[in-house]
């Protein structure tokens, strides 16, 4: 009765396909995440920090609080904005979450 068993188990597992086929679809959940999601991640933050690492006195900026500003001055770690005339705000670099790029006409509240 045993042997029996043993028969049809080995019988069946000779018609097993190979281990590494079973982790396919593993390897393919994997791929489709890294690029779907992971790789455009990955894009944006890299142009963000070069938008970011190339702002210079006169830019336009939106930082991450929704406030909209002209570069004073800029060093290694902040931005100094002026947001209105006679107010001035130092931000951190890696809160500012665009650059505006100039227009042609001055906005009505200027």
């Amino acid at each position: 009765m045993n042997s029996q068993i043993l028969n049809m188990l080995a019988a069946a597992a000779a018609d097993a396909p190979p281990a590494w086929v079973q982790f396919l679809p593993l390897v393919a959940m994997v791929a489709v995440f890294w690029f779907l999601i992971l790789r455009p991640q990955m894009k944006r933050q890299k142009a963000h920090q070069a938008k970011v690492a190339g702002i210079k006195k006169g830019d336009q900026v939106l930082t991450g609080g929704g406030l909209v500003g002209k570069v004073i001055k800029v060093d290694e770690h902040y931005a100094e904005l002026e947001l209105a005339p006679n107010v001035r705000v130092k931000a951190v670099k890696t809160t500012i979450s665009d650059v505006i790029p100039p227009t042609g006409a001055a906005p009505a509240n200027d």
